[in-house]
């Protein structure tokens, strides 16, 4: 049976889950459109919904010491969120922060619930400050005043008297800084001699400071740091406090600060392994591990309770719609609190992905997921399907087997899916993630071609109707794909792509311009960013083209989904335009996503 894409994108996301101080269970979910806070006394139990608003939001986190909550809250998904407070007794919303014009960053609350911090672009468009704001003050206090840059607040210090910065050079490329809150002193935290990357930081009991850091290694890994040894040039060393897995990366880290109960995640090969335990007496170790009972799937993160005893763990996978587990730290007991259902569609038609193997030009293997639909052989003899490449964005993000329903819908109507983590993919160690940096950015579309030439040996596979299809950086490298390989696609797909890197780095949000140069380049190199800019081979493409962007988009701006359109039509290839004037990057409101998909499956019909 086939469904119709709005029952697939009905289904609920439940996600960013936070404890209370009474026990509940706070988290952000879709009902109703677009992402609302709910809340949940116990696991099954009806939710209670707490806001009510058109608008998304973006992020909830609960008050250490009050029952209250802060949330974040954009316009027309432009991403410059506003800070709200909510009283959970009474159920007033307090808005904190009011300049539209500046990005506010959650920096969390301080210990004792009295105040919290944030980075926010107030004084210019490039420029991150930090500031410190009581709960309910009507003002923020300037605590430190940026040089310049992406800064964000990582982490309080458990006294409340000082706070980690974490200044964004570039995705590989991060910065500690430790900040005295009364002094407004930063001092450095981090090696200044090696570029690595710090995120997930968190305070022990002894007052060390921990993070999920590659420095000095391969792949990442839980790391201390020794604050006291902060100066001009930062630490010259990080104790290694657990290892990944076999090669693997840990991804993500919690550490309680008063109990010293931790919680951390290991990506392998895209599926999540989750550990919960405690930091031991010296703090060198995680130990006395236990596993939570959660299907094989995707953990897009851990949050710890009031003293750490229960974590809440984000969860999804290929056949599970993103829900919330709780789980006991110590006893490792897991209870499923959040099932958003299935809006009617039978569990058993979410199908899951094959994880394969391709080689490419240089030798090198490329990881990616495959899935035939259902009824369908891979030898061919219940015939062939389509093919939809499915790329991922970032770039330096990683495709992994959570759950898209607009990958089931498609699989429903008879496409198969191939999603390749291309060479500047995170996940597989720190050199696979710089073979596409710069000049080496057209190596990445090559992967494309080589994913194209596993596909003609897959005997199910229609290669005669290809998709190439992707959000973002997945964008750009659709609009590549079918300018460097035009003979190889039936159609194509664009979901904000950049198509000038030139324009996209000149137009693109202030405070994004220098952490994307160093990955694509600098506006000083324009032979660089020509060569590597599908707008400048327009030309060579011969398939309708399909193209989706939100006008409100401070990352890629609009003018890159109308620049290549206009070029492409010119040349009478059929192009179809989908753009909202009140989304942004992501597509937000169901309603449109509704809209967006039901044009493309008809997009698709007509040309593939």
């Amino acid at each position: 049976m086939s469904y119709p894409i709005a029952r697939y994108l009905g289904i609920d996301s439940t996600d960013t889950p936070t404890f209370t101080v009474n026990d509940t269970l706070a988290y952000l979910a879709d009902t109703t459109g677009t992402p609302q806070v709910y809340r949940l006394d116990e696991p099954d139990s009806y939710p209670e919904r707490l806001t009510a608003h058109d608008e998304r939001v973006s992020f909830v986190d609960a008050s250490p010491t009050r029952a209250e909550l802060m949330f974040g809250m954009d316009e027309g998904s432009n991403e410059r969120d506003q800070l709200y407070r909510y009283d959970l007794a009474t159920g007033e919303e307090h808005q904190l922060t009011d300049q539209p014009e500046a990005k506010h960053l959650w920096g969390g609350w301080g210990p004792d619930g009295e105040q919290f911090a944030f980075a926010a672009n107030r004084r210019q468009g490039d420029t991150f400050d930090v500031y410190v704001q009581g709960r309910d003050a009507e003002s923020a206090d300037l605590v430190w005043e940026g040089p310049g840059g992406f800064v964000g607040v990582a982490a309080w210090h458990p006294d409340g008297d000082a706070l980690v910065l974490q200044e964004s050079n570039s995705s590989a490329d991060q910065v500690l800084y430790w900040l005295d809150i009364d002094g407004g002193d930063a001092e450095r935290l981090t090696d200044a001699d090696e570029a690595a990357r710090y995120h997930h930081v968190a305070f022990g009991p002894d007052g060390d400071l921990y993070a999920v850091t590659d420095y000095g290694a391969e792949t990442a890994y839980v790391g201390r740091i020794d604050p006291a040894e902060r100066g001009d040039r930062g630490v010259e060393s990080v104790e290694t406090v657990e290892p990944g897995h076999d090669d693997w990366n840990v991804d993500s880290l919690q550490i309680d600060a008063d109990s010293g109960r931790a919680a951390y995640t290991v990506n392998v090969d895209g599926y999540s392994e989750t550990y919960l335990g405690a930091l031991s007496d010296d703090g060198s170790e995680i130990v006395d591990t236990t596993q939570p009972d959660v299907p094989e799937g995707v953990v897009a993160g851990v949050e710890l309770g009031p003293d750490g005893e229960r974590a809440a763990i984000e969860f999804s996978a290929d056949d599970h719609p993103h829900s919330v587990y709780v789980a006991g730290t110590e006893s490792g007991d897991t209870e499923r609190w959040t099932a958003p259902g299935t809006l009617g569609i039978p569990e058993d038609r979410f199908l899951r992905s094959e994880t394969i193997r391709y080689e490419t030009f240089d030798g090198r293997e490329i990881p990616a997921y495959w899935t035939l639909p259902e009824g369908v052989s891979e030898d061919g003899s219940d015939g062939q399907v389509p093919v939809m490449v499915d790329i991922h964005g970032g770039p330096e993000h990683q495709r992994r087997p959570w759950f898209y329903p607009t990958k089931q819908y498609f699989l429903n109507q008879g496409y198969a899916v191939l999603e390749p983590n291309v060479r500047g993919s995170s996940g597989y160690g720190k050199t696979y993630t710089h073979l596409d940096d710069q000049e080496k950015r057209l190596d990445s579309v090559k992967d494309i071609e080589y994913a194209v030439n596993w596909l003609e040996r897959q005997p199910a596979a229609d290669t005669d109707r290809l998709i190439a299809y992707g959000r973002s950086y997945g964008g750009f490298m659709v609009l590549s794909a079918i300018t460097q390989y035009p003979n190889l696609w039936a159609a194509a797909v664009d979901f904000v792509g950049i198509a000038d890197f030139q324009t996209f780095l000149e137009n693109t949000g202030e405070w994004r311009r220098e952490h994307r140069a160093a990955e694509y380049g600098s506006l000083d190199d324009p032979e660089l960013l020509e060569r590597i800019s599908p707008i400048h081979d327009v030309d060579e493409i011969q398939c309708p083209l399909f193209i989706q962007h939100g006008a409100n988009d401070p990352r890629v701006p609009v003018s890159e989904a109308e620049q290549i359109a206009e070029a492409v039509e010119a040349r009478g290839i059929p192009v179809e335009t989908c753009i909202f004037e009140d989304e942004g990057h992501h597509t937000t409101d169901r309603e449109n996503l509704i809209e967006e998909f039901e044009r493309i499956s008809a997009f698709l019909e007509e040309h593939v």
